[in-house]
């Protein structure tokens, strides 16, 4: 699985200032050498929106009816499945819809980098989430949240096509090579070209959005507005309500009395625009605040993390192992047992994990340690979320932030196409899901699964 780029929403809402002191670097060498690129601005091809607009329009029933999602990636599909069946066993039903808030705009690309094989675009877009947890035909929870959704959507770089690489078939899951596939696949026979393999959404999040999409202002503006007005040209009357009331009964000819309201609703009108101007910049820093509420100590995380490990490997990317790390860390969380997974090397996880029925990272990672021995980088770090847990009758929403640790052998460059849940046996080249299997299940021989990617070693609340 691709990865995100940390602290995007610090990117978006408060700019580059805050990026170049993360990265204390400017842009040029430093940034090509990483194969990220903070300041190129890329569109969305046609190709890459309507595959992206297909995903986003799965993603709802993928977690709440356990249907197939369209266009992600392997490791995507199966923690969704995970997040499906841990809502079912809590006995509860969801109603999701994920709805555009702008039909005028289209998802954008925020940041961009590449390797040998693959280019990958994180792209926001601002949608509506709105969901229902239901138990027995009641209500438990229910939330509709204005959000910024970030995708990563890879693709294979022009000209580059790995063809040795392996690759699991979207229509029945049987991994083979992508030069293979193209051929037809050898156990359904469905062909394929690489526009059908390619791009596919690798990683997503969201985030509360601290902006107004399209016209949501103007509802909520008129209204401010004409009730602003309206408190303007009643307090003369109600200042003066005997002489109004002398007026209205015939005790009074002060016909000018008539005219004041009118002279002040303008006045107020005027006075609405700027009470609701200030309104929205108490709601971007609130909400800015409260996004941003425990996370400036993640700035500098990816320069510390990139400055000591490409020492071993340009490979080592902050990205990814953002991207790996989030998706170790859901499937650990949904999974039934954490023991039996091959990349878990830790002790049996708190219980309160297990009821955790969504689980949104939270858009930072932050590295506190990096430790080499023997050959074997072990970085801990702090990853918040945003978590729904389902705890006896109530779905309680929660902030939360993971200490979790990981390790990877220092010596095996990163493969940025490998899958945890499809790989391939070394010793008997039989595939199977390593997610599920600690041995092949065709040879019976263990799976070294540190000299091939990171490592979950331990997880806990802070």
């Amino acid at each position: 699985m691709f990865c995100l780029p940390e602290n995007e929403h610090f990117e978006r809402d408060y700019g580059s200032i805050i990026m170049s002191v993360r990265t204390g670097m400017r842009p040029g060498k430093g940034d090509r050498d990483l194969g990220y690129n903070f300041f190129k601005i890329t569109q969305l091809k046609e190709n890459f929106r309507q595959k992206l607009n297909t995903f986003v329009g799965s993603l709802g029933s993928a977690i709440s009816d356990g249907k197939k999602i369209s266009f992600a990636d392997n490791d995507i599909s199966y923690v969704l499945q995970l997040q499906h069946d841990r809502i079912k066993e809590k006995g509860l039903n969801l109603e999701m819809e994920i709805y555009d808030r702008d039909t005028n705009t289209n998802a954008t690309v925020g940041s961009e980098w590449k390797d040998e094989h693959y280019e990958s675009y994180v792209c926001n877009e601002q949608l509506g989430i709105k969901r229902k947890f239901t138990r027995d035909g009641k209500k438990v929870y229910a939330d509709n949240k204005k959000s910024v959704l970030y995708t990563t959507i890879t693709d294979v770089t022009t000209g580059i096509h790995p063809d040795d690489e392996t690759i699991s078939c979207p229509n029945c899951g049987s991994v083979s090579t992508i030069a293979r596939i193209q051929g037809g696949c050898p156990y359904c026979g469905t062909v394929y070209k690489m526009d059908d393999l390619f791009p596919k959404v690798t990683a997503y999040y969201s985030l509360e959005d601290v902006g107004i999409a399209g016209n949501e202002h103007k509802a909520s503006m008129r209204l401010f507005i004409t009730i602003t007005g309206i408190v303007f040209a009643l307090i003369p009357v109600i200042a003066n309500f005997p002489d109004y009331f002398a007026l209205l009964t015939g005790q009074s000819d002060d016909i000018e009395l008539i005219f004041t309201p009118f002279l002040l609703l303008p006045i107020g009108l005027l006075a609405g625009y700027f009470f609701y101007s200030i309104f929205l910049a108490v709601r971007l820093i609130s909400v800015g605040s409260r996004q941003s509420s425990g996370k400036w100590g993640t700035i500098g995380s990816r320069a510390k993390f990139e400055q000591r490990m490409r020492q071993y490997s340009p490979e080592f990317s902050f990205e990814y192992f953002t991207s790996k790390a989030i998706s170790l860390i859901k499937t650990a969380v949904y999974a039934p047992n954490e023991q039996e997974l091959l990349f878990y090397r830790g002790g049996a996880m708190d219980p309160w994990f297990k009821d955790i029925i969504d689980l949104n990272y939270g858009g930072a990672l932050g590295v506190v340690g990096i430790k080499e021995e023997n050959g074997t980088v072990t970085i801990t770090t702090d990853a918040f979320f945003d978590v729904l847990h389902a705890a006896g009758d109530k779905i309680k929403s929660k902030r939360s932030t993971f200490r979790a640790v990981f390790q990877r052998r220092t010596d095996i460059p990163i493969d940025m196409g490998f899958s945890m849940t499809k790989i391939q046996c070394p010793t008997c080249g039989g595939s199977f899901n390593a997610v599920q299997n600690k041995l092949c299940p065709h040879c019976g021989n263990a799976y070294d699964i540190e000299s091939q990617d990171w490592v979950l070693v331990s997880i806990e609340r802070e």
